[in-house]
């Protein structure tokens, strides 16, 4: 498609906004009614029952763990990757004698794939915000970089495997972020790839101690097991859940756990059969568990995604991959059943060794012509905050419940947080299906949408940034 057919979204059947988001072969049109009103929305006392079982359930998941020490054991892993950061601009002779240098110079010097130039744009302005860097607007140049010395940065990597073992990190995290740290001008160039020192000779060790191990993964797991353990469902046969983006099964074993002794009809999908062989290893005796191929950021076909059909759909450390995150609710919201419930898992705080490592894995892929197409556009970011992610539950018709850890829990600032939602039942939204037919009456079927959702609200994003552009 040339471009977005405006004038054949005018005056369609019950709708009153509509966007249009782009997709990797065709776009999905957005369609919502007028504004709701969101004003008086509570949680449901039963609903914040099953809330506070969730936290207790995260709560005895690390019992006995000192909290108190994680923001200052988290601070020592971001310091080293400041000083790695500092370390790989420092060796490649950038900024010194003086020098200046604008983003993009750094990036020809770096020689950055265009696919991960956002990392090293996020680099600068860490930097420039930790005062190891120094920037002048008027020109927009970077200067005076602080070069990490070799004592420093030695005695910060002996400290590193201190804080692994506060955190609940198995030492393979170590090597892991050491390797990273080692490799990183090859990583940026795409002359060596994360998933080989992520998954050495096809172990899940050190994935499993990033997702499953560590004391922010064990709360939010646990949590989210009770949260779903804890709901109700109306089908009267098995409780139906779907899991996307499952991966290593971190968030899975608390769940099955959790519903020991409950009938289900449980798919397990990823977007790689590296996953679902892995996991038919670990999990495949269980019964009424399944595994099948999903890819959020592509429209859910076949049988096993029946709209209406799931009471509960789980989506751990996943959904921040979503190319427009308002899109990929609303395909979610329409295979749950009206009552359904949500749950995603997602890291709301950045931690800095992440642009130093796991980052990595998070840039498009060579051949995608952008990136997110939602908030975060242009914005050299991945994750969300949580009153983002409350935002985006809202509008693509969930009713949100509280997120977890709350604030002024001490796990609250380590990043990782429960967001939950129920299938909000009560809005008439527009008829995808009479909308559809009316863009068939307008539109050639080249210019049509590939899907139509109907959302309660639209929201706009900025401006896409083409990957590798600087700025």
């Amino acid at each position: 498609m040339s471009g977005q057919p405006v004038d054949a979204v005018v005056d369609l059947p019950g709708v009153s906004a509509w966007q249009w988001v782009p997709g990797p072969e065709r776009p999905t049109l957005l369609v919502a009614p007028e504004a709701p009103s969101t004003a008086g929305r509570t949680t449901a006392g039963a609903e914040q029952t099953f809330v506070d079982g969730a936290t207790a359930a995260g709560d005895a998941a690390v019992a006995g763990a000192d909290l108190s020490s994680l923001p200052q054991l988290s601070r020592l892993l971001d310091e080293v990757a400041l000083l790695a950061m500092a370390r790989v601009l420092h060796r490649a002779r950038l900024f010194r004698d003086g020098a200046k240098h604008d983003t993009g110079q750094v990036l020809d010097v770096l020689r950055v794939a265009p696919r991960h130039a956002w990392i090293v744009r996020r680099w600068l302005s860490t930097l420039v915000i930790e005062e190891r860097l120094r920037y002048d607007p008027s020109t927009g140049h970077h200067h005076d970089l602080v070069a990490p010395d070799r004592v420093g940065y030695a005695r910060a990597r002996r400290e590193l495997d201190e804080a692994r073992r506060g955190l609940g990190y198995p030492p393979s995290m170590t090597r892991f972020f050491v390797a990273t740290a080692e490799r990183l001008p090859a990583l940026l160039r795409d002359e060596a790839g994360v998933q080989e020192l992520l998954f050495p000779d096809g172990s899940t060790d050190t994935a499993e101690g990033n997702y499953r191990d560590n004391l922010p993964s064990r709360w939010v797991n646990h949590a989210a097991a009770a949260l779903i353990a804890g709901g109700t469902h109306s089908s009267g046969g098995p409780l139906r859940i779907l899991e996307v983006g499952a991966g290593i099964g971190a968030t899975t074993r608390p769940v099955l756990n959790a519903l020991a002794g409950t009938e289900l009809d449980y798919l397990f999908t990823d977007v790689s059969r590296f996953f679902l062989t892995s996991a038919r290893t670990l999990l495949g005796d269980r019964p009424g568990l399944r595994f099948g191929l999903f890819d959020i950021n592509r429209p859910p076909l076949g049988p096993e995604f029946t709209p209406g059909y799931r009471d509960v759909i789980l989506a751990a450390n996943v959904l921040h991959n979503a190319r427009h995150v308002g899109r990929a609710l609303a395909a979610l919201r329409e295979l749950l059943s009206p009552d359904g419930l949500l749950v995603l898992v997602e890291s709301c705080h950045e931690h800095y060794q992440a642009l130093t490592s796991m980052y990595l894995l998070m840039s498009p892929s060579a051949e995608e012509q952008r990136w997110f197409t939602d908030v975060r556009s242009g914005q050299d970011r991945v994750f969300l905050s949580p009153a983002e992610w409350v935002d985006q539950l809202d509008a693509a018709g969930f009713d949100p419940l509280p997120v977890l850890p709350g604030n002024g829990h001490p796990l609250a600032d380590a990043g990782q947080r429960v967001i939950a939602g129920r299938v909000r039942s009560n809005l008439a939204r527009p008829d995808p299906v009479l909308v559809e037919a009316t863009l068939a009456a307008r539109l050639p079927p080249s210019d049509r949408p590939e899907r139509i959702h109907a959302v309660d609200r639209v929201m706009s994003a900025p401006t896409t940034v083409p990957m590798g552009e600087p700025r």
